[in-house]
């Protein structure tokens, strides 16, 4: 939920974690709209024209009393003045009053506080509409007097908690998954049919009203050894966490906010709602990207038998063009390997390119000079790349560095230089930029016959990488390849 920050720090004089208490109440005030099936606004004072609306929820229970967002505006006359009474009383002030923004709806608002540390820093202000006629059930008085006790706390500054985080793990229950209301004693007093629903599923079929949450819970449990450390102090609502239970195939995710008044604890809120869907597929996320990893894995060790084998074959050649034909080939799958080696540690879509060149870098230039006279030096940083990059772009190097070391420097002595970084091009788009470099002979005068390594290299640039490549004289001597690519996926 957005806050507008402008007049919070244009005008504002809080203290420490004042304006964080009321990003928190925003991020957490849904639960209090759906409670009072009733708009809310949050106003604070400006000083040139009286209050401007800083946020605005609907409620997801009932229809809402206002279809314009009015965020970022002044507030109306009509509405001023019960809101300065709340400012000043701190004190939840009603009007006197049915009004509304509209003729045609009749509207019962109230003016609510929010004060911490002793000082009102904003106002919300709740629109209900009173228009429907009809005697209001049982769920709606326990949602009201819900949402009553919650604003009531906000005025006392215990409400919202910053020591209840939500978690980070999906499916944080709502009020129309299920909201069961204990007593001090963690007895329940009212269970919605939904939260009665969620507890059926877990296997209880009997009135949760009357019995205590805590037992009740226990008692569908199979699996102690499972139970999380925090669940006591949920279902006993003595604490503002969320915890999840499971029994019989269903994951139950429960959130529990304590009431309390300026005394003491009287009663908590447990708000409930069945994830077991939603946790069956995370498992089988989790499940196809072990999958993936493990493919990623045997395709490498398949892949380093290919290269063992052709180490093999190339020490029976007699022919020393077929031995280092066979070495050639070797080197490229071992560098196909490595990739694999890095996708199968990870589970995401992109890869860190800058771990996997390192090695290969280094490797590629003393495979290629096995006295290990060449220097090898690195500028820049790829950073994250698509994983459909990394093995063409790893080969393209490997070949260019090779290809320098062999043919480049002479008595295969000297410095190659990999150099990559990015820019925006014309048209947006991101640019990986990659240059091999060394300080050997330079380009040839004549013309030569290109082998087998650049034809590789050429046709992995240009088709695969979607790129451009060209050879240049260095500065100071050498030559210098440089590789430009777009980084967009390639469906």
């Amino acid at each position: 939920m957005a806050i507008f920050t402008d007049p919070i720090r244009e005008h504002a004089d809080f203290g420490p974690g004042d304006a964080e208490w009321l990003h928190l109440l925003v991020g957490d005030w849904q639960m209090v709209a759906d409670l009072a099936f009733a708009d809310l606004a949050l106003w604070f004072p400006h000083p040139e024209f009286g209050y401007v609306a800083l946020a605005h929820v609907r409620p997801s229970t009932t229809h809402t009393v206002f279809h314009s967002d009015f965020v970022g505006e002044r507030i109306r006359s009509d509405l001023e003045p019960l809101v300065t009474k709340a400012w000043n009383s701190q004190l939840i002030e009603r009007s006197n009053e049915t009004a509304g923004w509209s003729n045609e709806m009749a509207m019962r608002v109230e003016a609510v506080p929010m004060v911490r540390n002793g000082r009102t820093l904003a106002v919300v202000t709740t629109h209900m509409d009173l228009s429907s006629s009809r005697m209001p059930s049982r769920l709606e008085l326990t949602y009201r007097q819900c949402a009553y006790d919650l604003l009531q706390m906000g005025t006392l500054g215990l409400w919202p908690d910053f020591a209840s985080p939500t978690g980070s793990r999906r499916g944080a229950p709502r009020v129309g998954d299920g909201l069961i209301r204990l007593d001090a004693d963690g007895v329940v007093q009212y269970a919605s049919p939904n939260g009665v629903s969620a507890y059926r599923r877990l296997g209880d079929v009997e009135s949760l009203e009357g019995r205590s949450l805590a037992e009740v819970t226990a008692g569908l449990l199979k699996d102690r050894r499972m139970i999380d450390e925090t669940l006591p102090l949920v279902v006993t609502g003595r604490m503002p966490w969320r915890t999840e239970i499971e029994s019989r195939g269903v994951s139950l995710s429960l959130r529990a906010i304590p009431l309390r008044n300026a005394t003491e604890r009287f009663g908590a809120l447990v708000l409930c709602r069945d994830v077991s869907e939603l946790r069956r597929r995370e498992q089988e996320l989790v499940t196809k990207d072990a999958t993936i990893r493990e493919i990623h894995h045997r395709v490498k060790n398949n892949l380093q038998t290919v290269a063992a084998l052709l180490r093999m074959q190339s020490r029976r050649m007699q022919s020393d063009e077929g031995k280092q034909g066979l070495e050639q080939a070797m080197r490229r799958v071992a560098t196909i390997a490595l990739v694999h080696e890095t996708l199968s540690q990870g589970l995401t879509q992109s890869v860190n390119f800058d771990e996997l060149i390192g090695r290969q870098f280094r490797l590629s230039a003393e495979v290629a000079s096995p006295s290990q006279k060449v220097r090898t030096e690195r500028e820049g940083e790829f950073g994250e790349l698509p994983s459909d990059f990394a093995t063409p772009l790893a080969l393209v190097i490997n070949e260019l560095v090779t290809n320098a070391v062999e043919h480049g420097l002479p008595d295969r002595e000297g410095t190659v230089w990999l150099k990559a970084g990015r820019r925006l091009g014309g048209t947006g788009e991101e640019i990986l930029e990659v240059t091999v470099a060394d300080d050997g002979v330079g380009l040839p005068q004549d013309a030569y016959v290109e082998g087998l390594g650049l034809q590789i290299v050429r046709t992995l640039v240009t088709s695969e990488l979607s790129g451009s490549i060209k050879w240049a004289p260095r500065p100071g001597g050498g030559t210098a390849v440089h590789v430009e690519m777009p980084l967009r996926s390639r469906s």
